[in-house]
């Protein structure tokens, strides 16, 4: 069976060109950046190509860059790193109820180790709620960590909107970019984004490589002490094929940002538009307007997701409820509890997003396939 793959938030399929340029760092060029003898120059060498690749995508400086395992180690390091070396000044941060589980969870360990946590609440499109960070804001802030672009709903937060009341009170503002990076222009110099996390496997990199942008002067603690690799802020022996992906995808996504968002935004709104005109009783889910360029997130009334999901993958197709994170919970999602979904649209939520393997012909097969399991399914 040919499949027909719709879940590029969860993951993406490695591009040939970032597979090829990491080809020789997994066979002859196997050096130990941190030595010094020719082959482990050369894997330096590849690293600070990667670390400037990046940074051209964000538009900020090289050293600003540090590699990752992962979005959720940049959450993580983010969160912690700030809270703990600035604990003299104040011991309160402010986030959202939409939050990818890295950022929530990060919230709810440093609640325990006595840091006090605001979470703001959205519209029912999620968009976050300017007045209450207003008012939430108190001397003991020391951080606000709001999304760009939520993953399971897509909606883009007013991210300089935030990015100004944070400089307006001295608060270090970060920002988990992991699905909008890549997908829609990011420059943090121009949004005032102080810290940004990103993942490569949502941008057509492998999994097990991220980063971690922190602009000049802030400082954070470190948590993985040994040697002196990323500024001495993350020890490890670098992976360096998984760099040079990252760095390569990130240089690809800059080169094609206009033409990938046009195309994944004609293949969003064309199957947005076929659904609300083949199938009743839905809803569209999350910000028309103010929405990364391939999500579509539908709830269909009385319907459950689970059966859902099992019956289009029956026909090839793969497609997700919400957050590949969370797959397996039983509680419902927490971004549609948030933005307020009434029960009978709750459980039968499809997130469909896609990526430029997806062809107009594959959302009429979907669309198809869809219209006649919801009718089934209803019955």
């Amino acid at each position: 069976m040919d499949i027909k793959y719709f879940d590029n938030a969860a993951t993406t399929r490695i591009n040939e060109e970032v597979l090829k340029e990491m080809f020789p760092y997994l066979t002859k060029e196997y050096g130990n950046a941190s030595s010094m003898y020719s082959i482990g120059r050369q894997s330096r060498r590849a690293i600070e190509n990667a670390r400037k690749q990046v940074a051209q995508l964000l538009n900020c400086k090289p050293q600003e860059i540090y590699f990752t395992s992962c979005g959720t180690e940049s959450d993580n390091t983010a969160l912690k790193g700030v809270a703990f070396k600035n604990k003299e000044k104040g011991n309160h941060i402010i986030t959202s109820k939409i939050e990818h589980p890295a950022i929530l969870h990060t919230c709810q360990n440093l609640e325990k180790q006595g840091f006090e946590v605001t979470y703001l609440n959205v519209d029912e499109e999620g968009t976050i709620d300017i007045e209450q960070l207003n008012n939430s804001i108190k001397p003991s802030t020391i951080l606000i960590s709001i999304m760009f672009a939520n993953n399971e709903i897509g909606t883009i937060e007013p991210i300089e909107q935030i990015s100004y009341i944070a400089k307006k009170h001295n608060i270090i503002f970060h920002t988990d970019a992991v699905q909008a990076c890549g997908n829609v222009p990011i420059d943090v110099q121009k949004m005032g984004i102080d810290m940004l996390s990103l993942s490569g496997h949502k941008i057509n990199a492998p999994k097990g490589i991220g980063a971690l942008y922190v602009k000049d002067g802030i400082e954070f603690e470190t948590y993985m002490d040994g040697g002196h690799q990323e500024h001495s802020k993350r020890a490890g022996t670098e992976n360096v094929a998984e760099i040079v992906g990252l760095g390569k995808a990130c240089e690809m996504a800059k080169n094609n940002m206009e033409k990938h968002i046009k195309y994944l935004q004609n293949l969003r709104d064309y199957y947005i538009s076929q659904v609300e005109e083949k199938i009743p009783d839905v809803k569209l889910n999350g910000s028309r307007k103010n929405r990364l360029p391939g999500n579509s997130n539908f709830s269909f009334k009385d319907i459950r997701g689970d059966e859902l999901l099992l019956k289009l993958d029956e026909k090839g197709i793969c497609a997700s409820s919400g957050s590949a994170c969370s797959t397996g919970s039983l509680e419902p999602s927490h971004v549609l509890t948030a933005i307020g979904l009434p029960q009978n649209l709750l459980d039968g939520t499809l997130r469909v997003t896609f990526g430029e393997d997806n062809t107009i012909e594959d959302v009429d097969y979907l669309v198809e396939n869809l219209e006649q399991i919801v009718k089934m399914l209803r019955k």
